[in-house]
C-alpha cells in the first residue's frame, strides 16, 4: 500500500479522512480515518477483501443463507462499504442499508469510490445506535456492527441492551457480526461474548490465534444468532483463510470468557486505544 495519489476530504475539521491508493492493485484503495486504516475497496473486482477481519465476515455472508440468494443487510459503519459491495457482487437483488456518523466521509466515498446506483446499496447519516431503534422488527438477515471512532468502539455499542436491538431488527435464524479490536488481556472482547450471551442463544468467536492469545492487539469477529450458527463451515473458512484464524464456541468458547462480566449501558465503555504503531501497513 503506497501513500501516492492521496486525497483528502475538503475541510479541517476532525477527522482527518484520507484515501490512499493500493500501489499493487490499479483500482483499489484504502480508506483512513484519523490514521487508522478503516477500509479497503477494490472497485474493479469487489469480491476482493484486503483486510483480514473482512473476509470473516465476508465468510459469515457467504454462509447468511444459500450462496447466490438475495439478502436483506444492516450495516452500522458505513467506511467505503467494502462488505455491502461483496455481497451486492455476490448476492445480486439483495437490499442493504448502512449508516455512518460522518457525513464528509460518506460524501467522500460517494465521490471517489462510487458504487452502482443499481447494487440495492443505501446510506444514511447518523448515530449508529439511534439508527438502529428506529429499524423495525424482524427486517434483517444479516446485521453487521464495524463502528469505530478513530480506532475505538463506542461504548453504545456494546452493551446488552444494544444486543437486544440487534436481536430484535433480525429475523429468525438471522446473523449479527460484530467487529471488535483488542489485545494483551482481551478483557473487552471477554466482556463482548459474555454480553452477546445474554441475548443470543448461539455465540462464537473467529481471530487468528496469536490474537486469540492476547500475543497482539488485533482484530475479533463477534458472530450470535438465535439458531444453531454454521460453525464447522466457519471455522473451515477461517482456517484455510491466508491469514488463518480459529474459530471458539460452546465449552471452549465459555472458557475463554469464563468470569467475564456482561455489560450494560451503566456499565460499559468504549473499546481499548489500541498500542501506537499497530495499524501501520
Amino acid at each position: 500500500m503506497g501513500r501516492n495519489d492521496t486525497q483528502e476530504a475538503p475541510g479541517a475539521t476532525a477527522p482527518r479522512i484520507e484515501l490512499m491508493r493500493d500501489a499493487d492493485r490499479p483500482d483499489a484503495w484504502m480508506l483512513v480515518v484519523d490514521g487508522t486504516p478503516q477500509s479497503h475497496v477494490d472497485l474493479a473486482d469487489p469480491t476482493h477483501l484486503d483486510f483480514e477481519y473482512v473476509r470473516r465476515l465476508g465468510h459469515v455472508a457467504d454462509l447468511a443463507a444459500p450462496a447466490g440468494e438475495p439478502i436483506d443487510a444492516l450495516h452500522l459503519g458505513a467506511g467505503a462499504l467494502t462488505l455491502a459491495r461483496y455481497i451486492a457482487a455476490t448476492r445480486p437483488g439483495s437490499r442493504q442499508r448502512a449508516v455512518d456518523t460522518n457525513a464528509r466521509l460518506v460524501e467522500l466515498v460517494r465521490d471517489s469510490l462510487p458504487w452502482d446506483r443499481r447494487a440495492g446499496i443505501r446510506v444514511g447519516i447518523g448515530d449508529a445506535r439511534a439508527w438502529l431503534g428506529q429499524r423495525r422488527d424482524g427486517i434483517a438477515d444479516l446485521l453487521v456492527c464495524d463502528v469505530f471512532a478513530g480506532a475505538r468502539t463506542p461504548a453504545a455499542m456494546t452493551s446488552v441492551e444494544f444486543y437486544a436491538e440487534a436481536a430484535r431488527v433480525l429475523r429468525p435464524g438471522a446473523v449479527a457480526a460484530a467487529n471488535i479490536a483488542d489485545g494483551q488481556r482481551l478483557r473487552h472482547v471477554r466482556a463482548q461474548v459474555a454480553t452477546a450471551a445474554r441475548v443470543f442463544a448461539d455465540v462464537a468467536l473467529i481471530a487468528e490465534p496469536g490474537v486469540l492469545r492476547g500475543r497482539r492487539f488485533g482484530n475479533l469477529v463477534l458472530v450470535a444468532s438465535d439458531r444453531p450458527l454454521p460453525a464447522d463451515e466457519l471455522a473451515r473458512r477461517a482456517h484455510r483463510d491466508p491469514d488463518m484464524a480459529r474459530l471458539l464456541r460452546g465449552e471452549e468458547l465459555e472458557r475463554f470468557a469464563a468470569g467475564a462480566p456482561p455489560v450494560d449501558d451503566a456499565t460499559a465503555v468504549d473499546s481499548p486505544e489500541p498500542p501506537a504503531g499497530t495499524f501501520v501497513r
